[in-house]
């Protein structure tokens, strides 16, 4: 049995041993970096020599530094196993193994870690590692690269290489620590690491045993680019007629959410929705200033920061679906449309919510708030794998929903006025990112486990067409949403929608 993760780290090596010797693997895959002489091993041993020959010395994991933070340095983020928030070892290596049982024999995936993107001159922005990349190894550095190879035809049957930075204590001075590539093997559980500046060389035997490769590197660039390294190697040793994109793999595996990643977005939804809900109980007269509120409640109260820029417009400004300058001063007589949300452990939460700078909706605004009402509720209740319906088809029941709501408040609705008051579709999946899985299509029919947004908005503009008490109001209202298999889960029900509620948030 390994022992509970509070002692030194379990070998994470051990169960795919115990396998390969026909014996009972271990129940649960964990990462070892118990009280190990990192600074003693030299940079190029091979993994077979030093877990033959390593020896448990004096330093505790808890006072070493690692790119990311881990358990032992940081017991206030990560519970024992988790890799990163709410995702545990185990799952990560479940994820890899899944991968690569659906690739062919002797297939390879190979997934380049995002780049460090630079505001101006010497000053970056944020690091956010490339999503496949993260799902796949929860490894949150840059300069890194992650190959999964297939060696059999049994689930598990497969070697995670991980090319990334060696340790460098003068870089690190600089930049901060990074993990190296013992860190690699035991606290990130790849079996083989790499120093990224060998991948030229390392790489190319690697490809020559793949039967097919899958990644989604721009081996075709256009002219006058010039071709990423990572991709240069593959462009040298394999055939474009051998490669595939590894981006439809992944999705039908990311867009089915497990347990764990529910419960990181029912996180970041809850601490969300508190943080719109406390925004509406005050009063507000700038929009810079309801951003920056939102920006700091969402970080104090238990998320990791924002997910996104949101969307803070007052009046008709929130008749620009994606409108972010958020400078604008507030009327008391207007509405502002907010679109924001937190992140946690790096999966988002999305929300939408229109309500009355003063607190109270005036008679036009309540009815078109209340007609938007309706149909999302109705949206919300299709999102359940009963109803069979994907979100293409839940659009076309939002947009009828929608036409009836406005007929009968009086809008003539010949011609395009459709596309003009509800000019985007109903939904989006979520997850790592705010619109999930790139290129998996909205025509599916929604499953246990899919996460999506449902948002109808009606954006009325200042056109004779339409009737003039609702001339330059905007509401959108929207929820994340899981969906299971009788009905839907809301993962953001703490923000208030209701009329009453909103209302009495200022009694």
């Amino acid at each position: 049995m390994v022992k509970a993760l509070s002692q030194p780290l379990a070998l994470r090596h051990l169960s795919q041993n115990l396998r390969r010797q026909g014996r009972q693997p271990l129940h649960q895959l964990q990462t070892r970096i118990g009280a190990v002489s990192y600074h003693k091993r030299p940079a190029f041993w091979t993994s077979s020599t030093w877990r033959t020959s390593r020896s448990y010395a004096t330093v505790s994991a808890a006072e070493l530094e690692f790119g990311q933070p881990v358990h032992e340095t940081h017991p206030h983020i990560l519970k024992p196993g988790e890799i990163t928030p709410g995702i545990t070892a185990q799952e990560y290596e479940s994820r890899r193994a899944k991968l690569a049982f659906g690739l062919p024999e002797n297939g390879i995936a190979i997934l380049p870690s995002a780049e460090l993107k630079y505001r101006s001159g010497a000053v970056f922005y944020p690091f956010r590692q490339e999503s496949n990349f993260l799902y796949l190894t929860g490894f949150l550095e840059q300069e890194s690269l992650a190959v999964i190879q297939k060696t059999g035809n049994k689930l598990g049957d497969y070697i995670f290489h991980l090319f990334c930075r060696p340790k460098d204590a003068r870089a690190e001075q600089w930049s901060g620590p990074w993990s190296g590539l013992q860190a690699a093997e035991d606290v990130f559980n790849a079996d083989k690491a790499y120093d990224i500046k060998r991948m030229d060389t390392l790489l190319p035997p690697i490809l020559r045993s793949a039967s097919r490769v899958y990644t989604d590197l721009n081996l075709n660039p256009s002219a006058g680019q010039s071709l990423n390294p990572i991709a240069s190697v593959i462009r040298s040793v394999t055939p474009l007629s051998s490669i595939t994109p590894l981006q439809p793999l992944v999705n039908v595996q990311r867009a089915i959410k497990s347990p764990a990643e529910i419960a990181n977005m029912r996180h970041a939804g809850k601490v969300s929705g508190r943080a719109i809900t406390s925004a509406m109980r005050q009063s507000w007269t700038s929009e810079k200033d309801l951003h920056a509120y939102l920006d700091y409640a969402f970080t104090k109260d238990g998320c990791d920061g924002p997910a996104y820029v949101p969307v803070v417009a007052g009046g008709s400004r929130g008749c620009m679906i994606h409108y972010v300058h958020n400078t604008a001063a507030l009327k008391q007589d207007e509405m502002v449309l907010v679109d924001a949300g937190g992140e946690y452990g790096t999966y988002i939460t999305d929300i939408s919510r229109t309500w009355p700078v003063n607190g109270k909706f005036s008679p036009a605004q309540k009815d078109l708030y209340e007609a938007v009402l309706t149909v999302q509720r109705l949206g919300v209740s299709l999102c359940r794998e009963s109803a069979n319906m994907s979100l293409d088809q839940i659009h076309r029941a939002t947009e009828a929903g929608l036409r009836e709501q406005l007929t009968r408040l009086g809008f003539d609705l010949s011609g395009n006025a459709m596309d003009v008051l509800f000019p985007h579709h109903v939904g989006h999946y979520v997850g790592l990112d705010v619109h999930d899985v790139p290129g998996y299509g909205r025509s599916i029919p929604l499953r246990q486990g899919h996460c999506v947004t449902i948002e109808p908005g009606i954006y009325v503009p200042d056109d004779e067409k339409f009737p003039r008490h609702f001339r330059g109001l905007a509401v959108r209202i929207e929820d994340s949403v899981c969906v299971d298999e009788t009905g839907p889960l809301v993962l953001t029900t703490e923000a208030v929608k209701e009329v009453v509620d909103i209302e009495a948030l200022r009694d």
